[in-house]
């Protein structure tokens, strides 16, 4: 059977009720038990009433006539309202703790769609949504769906109350109990009123969620340059503008419930008293007795619980709709990998092929266009070009983050497209130059949960240059690092990135000026060590592509590419493309100086320091 569908258009109410038929086809044995339960607690409300009519005309009618009962009477009474109150209990521990589960496991799967979903959607619809949002769609939209859950249960179960009631009502005395239902349509017209006021309020509100979480972890992520620029105040007030207007709209919704709720709870109180008045007519002319009225005026006032529970049920709609359309946008995402079956037997270093590479991030700009370049396996590579030149694209392309537009990216002559999923990540790592570390020990950011031994983590970090620092930490490769990685510096955390590429023995490398962190002699030790190990074992060689600008890196490698433009302008040897190309040579140059110049700049920074100390 096919999931429901939720029609795009129409009013909050049947969208709505649409939604709630995708709940009940998710969890239809939870639902039956939660309902079965509301509906026994309702059968027993109503019980109530009719025992309480029974016990006027048979136990406390006659005892006030005759001036004394029987103990039999008084212990029949007892045992009646007892027993009931026994069935009414566990039908409401039922169904609420039925409703709660439904509830939560809507929740919890809802959650690892969505997740599931972000983790297959490219790199590029990533970029055009915020972070925040992400996290909004996640957390408080799935949960604005499944509000409604948790009155939904007794909501239908009452409505067999509802309809026990009323069949009730007419077998005590029908004319009362025509009486008594004229409170029907009143309520129908306020809650058509209701929803067309409720769901533009809960669109908005749902909505400013979003802007707040979206501003809010801005802040948090951003918070190094705010307490360096001194934009405290300023922040604080970025943030008040959309928590203020939050808080408005919430005041808009509950504002709206609250002159809701009022109403919904009046309208069977009016016909209760509308109840009384005709029965006490009734009674005094013989045509009623007095059990029948108080039957049916006890059955009225049951009949408000009902109509309230259906209002909790009404008054969620609309922010359920808004919630389920804003994760729907994300589950109907279009732009996810299509994979092959293709695979990558060789165990030996990659081949890399790149023949007619475009690729845009805007429609008619591209920034990568018709590239072209091939590293031979075992050989260390570096690509030099200046910034906006299409490095870090390039790396994205190389590792199918996302996909060109036209052209290919072959390893070990496969293009990357035909590859079956998970068979690149097996064959080829990337490290960042912004080196991402999880709130977790050395050794999970390093393993990430995959099955290594210490002794492999030990050779990774001794290539990186890693493990002379990490043997330093109090407890070693079980040091925790913290929010991304904020205990170390970041030498230490590119050397931990690097690390964690190595363990996993890629047969083709590639570092996006990923060693910008450490100095010149650790950088070239890294790349000795990354040749030492080709060399001592065929079957750990490697072939490497690195981003670079120092020219101490850029001469350790096989070949450069000059990148230049979205194209490789120019190739061959350090040595070579400083004699050939005057734009390589002046940017390697430029680099150079630079680097230089910020040396020098810390090496007094240092010498001031110790002057300062000196002083003190």
């Amino acid at each position: 059977m096919p999931v429901p569908k939720v029609p795009d258009k129409g009013s909050a109410t049947r969208r709505g009720f649409a939604v709630l038929r995708v709940a009940i086809w998710e969890e239809p044995w939870v639902f039956a038990f939660s309902v079965a339960a509301s509906m026994l607690y309702g059968a027993m409300t109503v019980a109530d009433g009719w025992a309480l009519g029974w016990a006027t005309d048979h136990v406390i009618r006659p005892a006030l006539e005759r001036g004394d009962t029987t103990f039999g009477a008084l212990a029949a009474l007892v045992s009646l309202f007892l027993g009931i109150a026994i069935l009414r209990a566990i039908g409401v521990v039922g169904r609420r703790v039925g409703a709660g589960i439904m509830q939560f496991r809507l929740q919890a799967t809802y959650r690892r769609r969505v997740t599931r979903q972000y983790q297959k959607l490219p790199l590029e619809w990533h970029h055009r949504h915020p972070t925040g949002q992400l996290l909004s769609n996640a957390n408080a939209d799935v949960e604005s769906i499944w509000f409604v859950i948790a009155p939904l249960p007794m909501a239908i179960g009452v409505l067999a109350m509802l309809a026990f009631a009323t069949a009730a009502m007419f077998m005590a005395d029908v004319w009362l109990a025509l009486v008594g239902c004229l409170v029907f349509p009143l309520v129908f017209v306020a809650n058509v009123i209701f929803q067309r006021v409720l769901q533009p309020l809960a669109t908005r509100a749902q909505q400013l969620r979003a802007d707040v979480s979206e501003v809010a972890h801005e802040s948090f992520d951003g918070a190094l340059v705010v307490k360096t620029l001194g934009r405290e105040a300023a922040e604080t007030e970025r943030f008040r503008a959309p928590t203020y207007a939050l808080r408005d709209a919430n005041i808009a919704v509950n504002k709206a419930r609250g002159m809701f709720d009022p109403v919904i709870d009046a309208l069977p109180r009016i016909g209760v008293l509308i109840v009384l008045l005709v029965g006490v007519g009734r009674v005094r002319s013989g045509a009623a007795d007095a059990g029948d009225v108080v039957q049916v005026a006890f059955l009225f006032t049951l009949i408000g619980f009902p109509i309230r529970a259906l209002g909790w049920v009404l008054g969620e709609l609309p922010r359920s709709v808004v919630g389920w359309d804003r994760v729907q946008r994300v589950l109907t995402a279009e732009g996810g990998m299509e994979y092959g079956e293709d695979r990558l037997t060789s165990k030996t270093a990659a081949r890399l092929d790149v023949s007619g590479l475009r690729f845009g991030y805007l429609p008619d700009r591209d920034v990568l266009r018709g590239m072209e370049f091939t590293v031979e396996p075992g050989r260390t590579v570096a690509v030099v070009g200046p910034t906006g030149a299409g490095k870090s694209t390039m790396t994205t392309l190389l590792t199918r983050l996302v996909d060109p537009e036209e052209g290919s990216v072959k390893v070990d002559g496969t293009d990357l497209r035909g590859l079956a999923q998970g068979e690149l990540a097996d064959s080829v790592a990337l490290v960042a130059q912004t080196a991402f570390l999880f709130d977790d020990s050395i050794r999970g950011n390093i393993t990430l949960g995959g099955d290594y031994t210490d002794e492999d983590i030990w050779d990774a970090l001794r290539i990186a240059q890693g493990d002379g620092f990490v043997k330093t930490l109090p407890h070693g490769l079980d040091t925790k690092v913290g929010e991304r990685g904020t205990t170390l510096s970041g030498g230490q955390r590119q050397r931990i990135a690097l690390a964690r590429a190595l363990v996993r023995r890629p047969r083709l490398l590639i570092l996006d000026d990923a060693t910008s962190a450490v100095d010149p002699q650790v950088e070239a030790r890294i790349l000795a060590g990354l040749r030492s190990v080709v060399q001592e074992d065929a079957t750990a060689a490697t072939t490497v592509l690195v981003i670079a600008y120092r020219k101490a890196t850029i001469s350790l490698a096989d070949e450069v590419l000059f990148l230049d433009e979205g194209r490789i302008t120019a190739q061959g040897t350090h040595t070579e493309l400083q004699q050939t190309s005057a734009a390589y040579r002046e940017l390697v140059d430029a680099y150079e100086k630079d680097a230089e110049r910020r040396l020098e700049e810390a090496e007094l920074d240092s010498e001031l320091d110790d002057l300062d100390e000196v002083k003190a």
